[in-house]
Parts: structure tokens; sequence; C-alpha cells
């Protein structure tokens, strides 16, 4: 691109930092889904609620998200998201009714997607290059990772700072409340980062020697999003990776309930797979520049799914750690799927006046499991108990997973015949 490597690394830096504080707090689940029960006071089936709520704004938001971010200014997309969803963390820090938490978590998801998917995710792409596609999706979602890995390291601290030794519920529910706070005052800072030195996504496109196209999108473009076959490919893809890695928010889950490890150790557990983020992301992005993105995305699928294939046919009642390491390296797959699945978007040969409506579009098939996995646990938990629920679970999310590298290789297919057909 016309601006210099140092801008377009700094403006990646700027957007990494938003993508990395504004969904911990939202998935806030992945290490205290049981304090969360308890301080809420709510069952296993109200919060899964909470999450097809959320899957259900998610969804419905992302396409409209893309359409949002080709008409108006991606920056100022991002400090309405950032602060929206920090204003909605210091409502849920008040441990509220269940009712007004439905509410929070509605907020969220629209604070979270609708003005901040697809307008990140656009200047992701527009400030990386051909032949570092790969490393710039990697290291956002690696260093998104390592945001979300310092901020979770922290929580651990704050949280069994608040417990103060003694598990009470007044001491658990202090610790969890400042948990919270953290969260959202990050945010809120995060906030006027964006808002003082993100660019505008038009200086980028100009800067790339391009035209800004934002006046001239028509409806009539979308044709050229929906008739592509590669967009609907790639949104399989998507949709078998995210669905693979929603196991990674039942990881705690799992270690407590199944396993019997205490809330402090699941704590540190999931920091330590949260920490798998930066080095599966980034490590995954720059192997998908060298090795093949196709290579890279199909092995991290197919070592996620093992890794949960073994944790449910191993016996809960042999050593601990051998959960813990599982639940660790199963993450740095995952990691590795998320910081890659986005990287082939440059192999749809996409026009940038629709690029952002492509993303939505894209979004909307492959983060459908927001709304599907919700209500296939309640299902599968209702049906195995709350011991087999999980192993259940964590199958048929491997088999999703390996579903992926069969649309992975569809993709291939046809994005080598369009490149076929087009030089010729």
């Amino acid at each position: 691109m016309g601006s210099s490597k140092f801008k377009r690394y700094f403006q990646l830096i700027l957007i990494v930092l938003a993508a990395g504080s504004i969904y911990p707090l939202i998935y806030l689940r992945s290490g205290y889904q049981e304090t969360i029960l308890s301080v809420f006071n709510i069952s296993f089936e109200q919060l899964n609620i909470l999450y097809t709520v959320l899957g259900f704004v998610f969804v419905v938001g992302y396409f409209p998200s893309g359409l949002l971010c080709d008409k108006f200014s991606a920056k100022k997309l991002l400090f309405v998201s950032m602060a929206g969803t920090s204003a909605g963390g210091f409502w849920f820090a008040q441990v509220p009714s269940y009712t007004s938490v439905v509410l929070i978590f509605a907020i969220w998801g629209f604070f979270a997607v609708f003005t901040f998917w697809s307008a990140h995710m656009k200047l992701v792409k527009l400030i990386s290059t051909s032949d570092t596609e790969g490393r710039f999706f990697g290291v956002l979602d690696g260093g998104r990772g390592l945001v979300e890995a310092v901020l979770a390291s922290v929580a651990v601290i704050i949280f069994a700072r608040g417990l103060g030794g003694a598990e009470t519920p007044e001491s658990t529910e202090a610790a969890l409340v400042g948990v919270i706070y953290m969260y959202s005052i990050v945010m809120a800072v995060v906030a006027l980062l964006v808002l003082f030195f993100v660019e505008d996504d038009k200086k980028l496109i100009e800067a790339g020697g391009e035209v800004a196209e934002r006046n001239k999108f028509r409806a009539k473009d979308l044709l050229e999003v929906f008739k592509n076959p590669l967009v609907l490919l790639m949104g399989g893809v998507i949709f078998c990776g995210y669905f693979l890695f929603w196991t990674y928010f039942y990881y705690g889950g799992f270690l407590q309930a199944n396993v019997g490890a205490s809330a402090v150790t699941v704590a540190a557990v999931m920091a330590a797979a949260a920490w798998m983020r930066p080095v599966g992301g980034v490590i995954g992005g720059f192997l998908a520049d060298k090795a093949g993105k196709g290579k890279v995305i199909s092995a991290a699928l197919i070592g996620g799914a093992l890794c949960l294939i073994l944790m449910s046919v191993l016996p809960t009642s042999g050593p601990a750690t051998i959960f813990f390491v599982l639940a660790i390296v199963g993450s740095l797959f995952v990691f590795a799927v998320r910081g890659t699945y986005w990287s082939i978007l440059g192999d749809c040969k996409l026009d940038v006046k629709v690029l952002g409506a492509a993303i939505g579009f894209i979004s909307l098939i492959g983060y459908l499991p927001d709304i599907i996995i919700p209500i296939i646990a309640n299902f599968l938990f209702a049906t195995f108990g709350d011991y087999g629920g999980y192993n259940a679970y964590f199958i048929a999310s491997a088999v999703i997973g390996l579903c992926g590298v069969l649309f992975l290789a569809a993709f291939w297919r046809v994005a080598k015949k369009a490149a076929k057909a087009e030089k010729s």
C-alpha cells in the first residue's frame, strides 16, 4: 500500500487493542461460568439463553454491519462500539436482575457486532497487502488474544484477591464485580485511544492508490457478493471453524464440573489457555503465508478436533493435569484456526466497494453457531445430563470441525479454477 510499513502496523495495533478488549467481558463465562451462575443466581439453562439472545443479535447484525461500514466512518463506528459495550459492563457490575442481564447481553450484541465487526475487519483488509494478509489477520487474532490473555491474567489476580482466601457468597460476588469493573474501565480507555488515533478507512483506501467508493455503492452491487461461490464456501469454512472454537467457552465448565477443579484453578488454567491465542494466531498467520493457508487451517482444525475427542473419551478419574493440558493445547489449535480463516478473504477477489458487505455476509453464515450452539448445548445436557452433556457436545463439535476441512478443500478447488479462467 502507499502508506508506510510503520503506519500500517501502528493502525493494526490500534485495531488489535479494540478487538482484544471488547469481547472478554461478553464471554466471561469461559473462566467464571460457575461463579456467574452463583452470583447472579441463575441456572445453566438461563445462562445459555443469555448467549442465545447474544447470538441472535450477533447473527442479525453481521450483514447490516457490513453495509454500515461501507457507508460510514469505521473509526467512529469503533469508538461507538467500545463506549457502548463499556457502558453495558458498568451496568452488569451492579448485579441486576435476570431481565436486566438479558437486556445487557442484547446491548452487547448490538455494539460488538452491528457497529464493530465488519468495520474492524475491513480496516485490517485495507491496511494489509496481498502477501501479508495471512500475518495481518493472524496478528489481529493473535494480538487480540495477547490483549485478552493479559486482561485474563489481571482478572485472575483481582478475582483471587477479592476472594481473600475464603469462597463465601459475599466475597465471590465482590471478586466477580471487581473483574467486571476492570474490563469495563479498559474498554472505556481504549475507546478514547480509538477516537484520537485511528485513521478513517477512506484515507486508507486513498493511501492505497484507490478511489474511495463509499458514495458509489448500490444495492445491485450485492449480487457480486451473493453470486460468488467462494464467499459461500468461505462462510462454510468459518462456520465449522467457529463451531470448533466455541468449545473454548465450555472448557472451564468442563474442568470444574466433570474434572472437579476448583474455581481459582479453572480461572488459572483458562488464563493460560487464553495465552494460546497470541501464540496460535500469530504463528498460524505467519505459517499460512509461508506454507499455505489451506494446509495450516486444515491442520489446526484436525488438531482441535482430536483434543476434543480425547477430552471426551478419557476417564475424568485420571490425573486432572491431562485435561488441563488438553484444554490448553486445544485452545492453541482453535486459536490458530481463528487467526487464519479470514486470511482467505483476498482469494475471493472482491471489489473494495462491496468488501464490507462481503465480510458481513460471510459473517452471517460463519457465525451462526452463536445462535445454534447454546440451543444444541441445552438439548445435549438435557439428554445426557451434566456429565455426559460436555462429552456429547465436544464430540459433536469435533465432527463439525472436521467438516471444515472438506469446505476448505472445495474452496481451493473453486479458487484455482477461477484463477485459471482469469488468466486465460
